[in-house]
């Protein structure tokens, strides 16, 4: 079992039941999933930069990314239909907790002048969303190897009713949010 799972099973839930008052241990909110979205405008041009970035995301998640493809054509963009325009992986059980603290523990600290995370990143029911802007803070990637620096997106879903469970289940794990 992920270290951090045993954390948010050991100390977390206590919290929690003694912060919001829950009576019943499943009323506690919890991670439900993480989602990692890569979208690649550029790729309009040149779509073997979908590659990439899908084979650059599954080393970060530890998992393989799906290409997305359009789902609608627009002139205005020169998109057509069913072509590659992203990548994406969801994060479950082991893997997410295991993202989960690669993120908060060795990505985000490597962020050049890096304060704490904003906290408006949630959505009125306690799932939160934040943008990395540069990917090359994982370990994984190797910055010689890389052709260009992407930022790809970071969702949070909880279970929790409010943006206040899921801002002190998020903090109790650990994310380091501005004061």
């Amino acid at each position: 079992m992920s270290s951090l799972k045993e954390f948010y099973e050991k100390e977390c839930i206590p919290q929690l039941m003694k912060e919001f008052g829950y009576k019943n241990i499943m009323e506690v909110p919890k991670i439900e999933k993480i989602v990692l979205n890569m979208g690649l405008g550029e790729a309009v041009q040149n779509p073997k930069i979908v590659e990439g970035a899908a084979n650059e995301l599954t080393l970060i998640a530890g998992q393989k990314a799906v290409v997305t493809k359009a789902k609608k054509s627009i002139a205005g963009f020169k998109l057509r239909e069913g072509m590659p325009i992203g990548c994406r992986v969801t994060l479950r059980r082991e893997m997410m907790y295991d993202f989960y603290s690669k993120l908060v523990h060795i990505a985000l600290p490597r962020v050049r002048d890096f304060r704490g995370i904003k906290e408006t990143g949630f959505d009125g029911r306690g799932n939160f969303s934040m943008g990395i802007k540069e990917h090359i803070i994982f370990p994984e990637i190797d910055y010689d190897k890389i052709d260009k620096i992407k930022g790809f997106n970071i969702t949070i879903t909880t279970n929790a009713k409010t943006d206040d469970e899921g801002r002190f289940l998020l903090r109790s794990l650990g994310m380091p949010f501005r004061k």
